[in-house]
């Protein structure tokens, strides 16, 4: 097979191209993997419409590009210099690149790199067109490469459409590791019904949290939350009083920790009203990008010992460890309702998810 298809962005603001685009052949440290499965981002629409004049210091690959993070499949060939992956094995893809040269890359923390680049969404730099380049091929393509460092080993439990919700949970899970939330700790989750919300809820309880807060709009989806674990789960409403006294109320000391997973839309009051629920000497993890900019005064700060953590992704070390907790049962994604879609119905997925996205829909693009 010497050709494929591939959706294919060819305007700022326009629809995906379904074209038909040479395969490409992996570079020595690479792997060619054929997607089985890639996930539909909520906010692709955006990126590929709004990203040029909202975030100019984001770059978008040039174009014609091929978008989609999250790609799922089996190895179909391996670089000559690669000794670890052997054809026919499952692996999730890791979109996260970064240059592998400076200290941070050499450390495993590409996410800390300058040139750190997602193939097939945006990068970070202005060294990102390299990486572009390089890895021109994305999820929504029948195949993409990728440096071998990248995969994530799938356990046989572990379908493929599932594994394309990976980039959600592996944020949520490398939060969780920075906030250092411990067995027995409490931790709260802003926008807990989102996509990363409902992740960040699954992590939580698997890494022994003793009370998981839940915070968001959707009483019937809070609902569900709490059906996870109805002795661990609280659920608190938003509109129905203030978020930190609504906690307190429940918890009058606090919780350890917070995870914001609210999104650009959402008011900044909301992560400031949260906040106000950490105890002395927690942390606040910001993975949702809420619109800014959060008003932090210093002196309470410092007197609380609080601390606020901004986190991005997760590195490809995290995400085998999430597999293997997968693998072990201690995380079940059973409560994910899959939503395929063709590779030719990606415009209509993107409509699809706009219209009728949540935290439980795992909207996705299926080879199979």
């Amino acid at each position: 097979m010497t050709m494929m298809k591939a959706a294919r962005l060819h305007e700022i603001g326009g629809k995906f191209v379904l074209d038909e685009v040479p395969v490409p052949v992996p570079g020595k440290h690479d792997v060619l993997v054929k997607v089985e499965a890639c996930g539909v981002i909520p906010n692709l629409r955006n990126v590929v419409t709004h990203f040029p004049t909202w975030y100019p210091f984001l770059p978008l690959p040039a174009l014609p590009a091929i978008f989609g993070l999250d790609a799922a499949g089996t190895i179909a060939a391996v670089g000559e210099g690669v000794t670890s992956f052997k054809v026919g094995e499952r692996v999730y893809v890791n979109p996260g690149v970064g240059c592998g040269e400076c200290r941070h890359c050499k450390r495993g923390e590409p996410t800390r790199c300058d040139t750190y680049t997602f193939m097939g969404y945006f990068g970070f730099g202005k060294d990102s067109q390299q990486i572009f380049k390089k890895y021109p091929y994305a999820g929504y393509a029948e195949y993409t490469t990728a440096p071998a460092a990248n995969l994530v080993r799938l356990p046989d439990n572990l379908k493929s459409a599932e594994a394309a919700r990976f980039g959600y949970l592996g944020t949520a899970y490398s939060a969780i590791r920075k906030s250092a939330l411990r067995p027995g700790q409490d931790i709260l989750v802003l926008g807990a019904t989102g996509t990363l919300g409902v992740g960040a809820v699954l992590l939580a309880l698997a890494f022994g949290a003793s009370r998981v807060v839940v915070v968001a709009r959707d009483a019937a989806a809070l609902g569900r939350l709490v059906a996870l674990d109805p002795q661990r789960v609280i659920a608190i409403t938003l509109g129905e009083g203030s978020i930190h006294e609504q906690v307190r109320a429940r918890i009058p000391d606090g919780v350890d920790v917070m995870l914001d997973t609210l999104g650009a839309k959402a008011p900044a009051e909301l992560s400031v009203d949260a906040m106000q629920a950490v105890i002395r000497g927690g942390r606040i993890v910001q993975i949702g990008g809420v619109a800014g900019p959060i008003p932090i005064d210093p002196h309470p700060f410092m007197c609380a010992q609080l601390q606020y953590i901004g986190s991005l992704w997760f590195t490809a070390a995290e995400g085998d460890e999430m597999a293997s907790m997968i693998a072990a049962g201690t995380v079940d994604l059973g409560l994910l309702e899959s939503r395929p879609f063709g590779i030719h119905q990606l415009n209509e997925a993107l409509d699809e998810i706009e219209a009728h996205g949540n935290g439980f829909a795992n909207f996705h693009i299926s080879y199979q």
